[in-house]
């Protein structure tokens, strides 16, 4: 088994539930059969939304560029974000490192092309959209995303999770603004949550035209490391 290093904290729920992931993602029949991971979890991490949406915000690249170091003196023998926007700064956190970098957003990318889904509905914060984060890697493997009209909402949502307020008002929500997303010949095919905040409320998606998490695609990336 290979350890892997978690820049956490962006934020601290959507750690907690990739470490969860993590843990059912092998049948164990003793704590040595679970995967090892070194777990950074700073809620610190300077705010992704006042650097990249609201301007002015301190940079998060010289942070996660420290955390990436921490953990590889830590004994880590590569690295993984459970954060879509802050993947804005992955090219900081391979600066600081040579341990391979488990990239989210390319290990999604893989899996929907792998599913045939096309036009991709983004659940995901309105600065990926505004800094371009998933552009690059879903052109190259043939991938279109469609944005919410409402990115307000979207944010408001988001916000709400990261307060701690209760999941159950919020999946409607959420749902409402994925169906807007897939309406019309121009609409997604496939809806991706492209937030780890969002990944606490996928079971308002069920019964959709499909739908990938992208933090289920990190733990299976994750697996693969560690058991390889």
């Amino acid at each position: 088994m290979r350890p892997v290093g978690i820049l956490g904290g962006m934020g601290p729920e959507a750690t907690i539930l990739l470490m969860q992931k993590v843990l059912g993602a092998v049948r164990a029949a003793d704590d040595a059969d679970h995967l090892p991971l070194i777990v950074h979890q700073n809620p610190q991490v300077p705010s992704r939304i006042k650097a990249l949406l609201e301007g002015g915000g301190e940079d998060p690249g010289p942070v996660l560029a420290a955390m990436a170091q921490d953990l590889e003196r830590a004994g880590a023998q590569a690295l993984a974000m459970p954060c879509n926007t802050a993947h804005h700064y992955a090219d900081a956190v391979r600066a600081a490192s040579d341990l391979p970098f488990l990239d989210m957003l390319e290990l999604t990318a893989g899996h929907l092309a792998a599913r045939g889904a096309t036009r991709i509905g983004m659940l995901a914060s309105p600065a990926t959209r505004r800094v371009a984060v998933f552009d690059e890697i879903f052109a190259a493997h043939g991938l279109t995303p469609v944005w919410t009209g409402d990115e307000d909402e979207m944010l408001s949502i988001i916000r709400a999770v990261k307060a701690g307020a209760e999941m159950a008002p919020l999946g409607p929500r959420l749902r409402a603004l994925a169906e807007a997303m897939s309406e019309g010949d121009a609409g997604a095919d496939h809806w991706l949550v492209a937030c780890t905040e969002l990944s606490l409320m996928t079971g308002s998606l069920e019964g959709g035209p499909g739908w990938t998490d992208s933090l289920d695609c990190l733990v299976a990336g994750v697996a693969a490391f560690a058991q390889g």
